[in-house]
């Protein structure tokens, strides 16, 4: 049985000798009541399952655990190899912060972004820089020898445009279709083109701050499936 002890300092110069405190097993054996009380409440309840349902639950249970070990390792791998390809291309390593690579559940995203030290774009133009047009054509030669489709948008950050008539959708639809013709050149036949969108400002990169000059970029998503 358990106890504790405790000293009691009495007047004199001997100490007194230690003293039970009582009571403290009476916790411990609540519990162990209350863990057994809750056992039993538990088989009560099972046993009153028909052996039908119960095979029945037994059956659905085992089968979303075939169908999530089966499936559930195919797509991450996919990924990771897409993933691993693209991050030793050569020809996108010397472009440092200008490329962001992400994996994401259904492939993979490459974005080329504006930076201050390479701009993408002209400004206020869907046309590229001498430097985001040599961005573009390196992702072209990387993308060039695979078989998997690809969406491109296009992005702006959010500030105002001065041209009347021409919004940051407009400039973002240009870019992305800048894009595609560069990629075409570059070997990327045309029928891997799943989508060319253009998004204006409304996927920023950095949730909450939609002015960075990163958010103008280019963005490749790089799908699993070979197949449109």
């Amino acid at each position: 049985m358990a106890y504790a002890t405790t000293h009691r300092q009495l007047a004199g110069r001997m100490p007194a000798p230690p003293a039970r405190k009582m009571g403290t097993w009476k916790m411990a054996y609540a519990d162990f009541l209350t863990a057994l009380m809750a056992f039993f409440l538990l088989m009560w309840m099972v046993s009153g399952v028909s052996p039908d349902a119960r095979a029945a639950i037994a059956a659905e249970f085992k089968t979303k655990e075939t169908v999530l070990a089966s499936a559930a390792p195919v797509v991450p791998t996919e990924a990771a190899e897409l993933f691993s390809l693209l991050q030793l291309s050569e020809s996108l390593k010397g472009a440092g912060e200008s490329v962001i690579l992400s994996a994401e559940p259904d492939g993979v995203r490459l974005d080329l972004v504006d930076t201050a030290g390479r701009p993408l774009f002209e400004s206020a133009s869907g046309a590229l820089t001498a430097e985001g047009a040599k961005l573009v054509a390196a992702a072209a030669t990387t993308l060039e020898p695979l078989a998997n489709p690809v969406s491109i948008e296009g992005h702006t950050d959010a500030f105002s445009l001065a041209q009347a008539g021409y919004s940051n959708w407009d400039l973002s639809s240009d870019r992305a279709n800048e894009a595609r013709r560069l990629l075409e050149a570059g070997g990327v036949a045309g029928a891997r083109f799943q989508a060319v969108t253009g998004l204006a400002d409304t996927k920023p990169l950095e949730p909450g701050q939609p002015h960075l000059a990163q958010n103008r970029r280019i963005s490749l998503k790089v799908h699993l499936s070979a197949q449109p």
